[in-house]
């Protein structure tokens, strides 16, 4: 092992869980922080993010796994005796004291171990609070750093509200903490002031040399500040990298799909340095792939250039101009593909134009979800309970040549008679053959739909049961996240194959 990578780190999640009620919302979190760096958790709300930074402070204790600080096991500390500090979204000042007050709360509390000797000689240890020209001292400088220095005698109510969020980040670093903690700090502050102070917090970070851990959902917060960003989805860790490779080389569509604007294609990859998506084949720099392997494909809108139809490897109608500033923002259907593109050209709606993908501006990633798959049970009628709900199916498709007798019994090839009920069965389900409805007596199943990405011909949807079941499913209709909807699929498009018990023979 080496010592000195070991050392480098100042914090480490071990197979970190934590539940409440029985619900997972951190489900086996596992990275490590460098002393002195900016990491940031990215995601959308819910994801996971905040609950693993209570964790590192010690307002929340893992249900599981282990959290290290310099390599000790600190996962049953209290909040005190860990040397951390947060700084929340809603900053939690007190309004009756003035700044100086504020800032100085921690220090006024704090005691310090100093050892004298006795008059027998004896050496004593006594715990005496910290000078007040200390305090005074202290304070000036956390002041200075968040360049407020000469304010400590103004209200909290006389300061807008970068200034309060800077007051509570005097707070937390004039403890001199070795890791400052920032949940959403710039939540509360508008657009103009997150922007300045995005920029002021990654110059603060690099004067104090301290360790940032940062929760935004902002992706662009996350791009400006962070060496590191770790984002994360549905209580799990979806990517950890530096925001060049987590914009340029996400590693699956929720990346891609969350941090910028993407084009998101379903494609195959025929060879190394050649991928097939929007009917047809393009160079590309990836390789590794299987023969014919399913991809996702994402191009950024601004890897599109616009050309003359001839020069053109797709061509297609414009059917959207919005100007953005320092680019349009143009949708060009190319048969039933939606392409996004980024471009200081300005076609008009209505023109056909040609599109040009160049082989480094195309990111091929494994298809991580080609198929639902779920254990299923025949019920006593024939149908199939799975995922939290039941469907009708062809449960001939069990033993070939098999069909049903007058009183639903199976019959094989071979004439005999079997009873299927409770047998245990895997089951898949294709993304495209299943569908969603706002009537939620119409289908087998039901949940509320808690994701979804636009595939440039479709949406993505995942839709979670009660009980957290999870179904993939591709729709061309646009619904919204949580929406409670009922999911049909149709007879034979549930595929079912037996369950071979463990120890048997096949």
């Amino acid at each position: 092992m080496d010592m000195k990578n070991t050392e480098n780190h100042i914090i480490e999640l071990i197979d970190v869980c934590k539940e409440f009620d029985g619900v997972s919302v951190v489900d086996n979190i596992n990275f490590k922080v460098r002393k002195g760096e900016f990491v940031t958790f990215l995601g959308p709300s819910g994801c996971g993010k905040t609950t693993t930074l209570r964790m590192i402070a010690g307002f929340e204790l893992p249900t599981s796994g282990q959290i290290l600080l310099n390599g000790e096991d600190i996962s049953t500390l209290p909040p005190n005796k860990r040397p951390v500090n947060t700084v929340f979204q809603k900053y939690a000042l007190f309004p009756h004291l003035n700044v100086f007050e504020n800032v100085a709360f921690g220090l006024k509390l704090k005691k310090i171990e100093t050892t004298y000797i006795d008059k027998k000689g004896n050496e004593k240890i006594k715990y005496t609070k910290l000078p007040k020209a200390v305090i005074a001292e202290k304070v000036r400088k956390a002041l200075e750093i968040v360049d407020l220095a000469g304010f400590e005698k103004r209200s909290i109510a006389t300061l807008s509200g970068g200034q309060q969020q800077r007051i509570a980040i005097a707070r937390a670093i004039v403890n001199e903490p070795e890791i400052l903690l920032l949940d959403e700090p710039l939540g509360a502050l508008d657009l103009k002031m997150r922007k300045e102070m995005q920029l002021e917090l990654k110059a603060m970070h690099k004067r104090l040399g301290i360790t940032f851990i940062y929760v935004t959902h902002d992706q662009e917060e996350a791009l400006t500040m962070s060496d590191t960003i770790i984002v994360m989805s549905d209580g799990t860790l979806q990517q950890i990298g530096t925001p060049e490779k987590i914009y340029n080389e996400p590693e699956n569509t929720f990346v891609a799909d969350f941090i910028g604007e993407s084009n998101i294609f379903t494609g195959v990859m025929p060879k190394d340095g050649l991928v097939r998506f929007c009917g047809k084949p393009f160079p590309c720099t990836d390789g590794g792939f299987e023969k014919d392997e399913p991809v996702d494909v994402v191009v950024r809108p601004e890897d599109v250039e616009i050309k003359s139809v001839e020069e053109g490897m797709l061509k297609g109608k414009v059917t959207s101009v919005i100007f953005k500033g320092i680019h349009y923002q143009i949708l060009v259907q190319c048969g039933r593909y939606e392409i996004e593109i980024q471009s200081t050209t300005t076609p008009a709606v209505g023109d056909t134009v040609g599109l040009v993908i160049k082989p480094d501006g195309i990111h091929v990633m494994r298809k991580i979800f080609r198929v639902n798959k779920f254990s299923g049970v025949i019920t006593k009628r024939n149908t199939v309970e799975f995922g939290d709900g039941e469907f009708e199916c062809d449960v001939t498709q069990l033993y070939p040549g098999s069909h049903l007798d007058e009183e639903g019994y199976l019959i094989t090839a071979k004439g005999e008679k079997l009873d299927l009920t409770d047998t245990e069965v895997n089951v898949e389900v294709g993304l495209h053959d299943i569908t969603m409805s706002d009537n939620l007596d119409e289908g087998g199943a039901q949940g509320h739909i808690i994701s979804l990405i636009y595939k440039s011909e479709y949406y993505r949807y995942i839709v979670r049961t009660e009980n957290e079941e999870d179904y993939v499913l591709a729709c061309e209709d646009l619904w919204n996240e949580n929406d409670l909807v009922s999911l049909s699929i149709p007879k034979e498009k549930i595929r079912l194959t037996l369950k071979i018990a463990e120890g048997s023979k096949k």
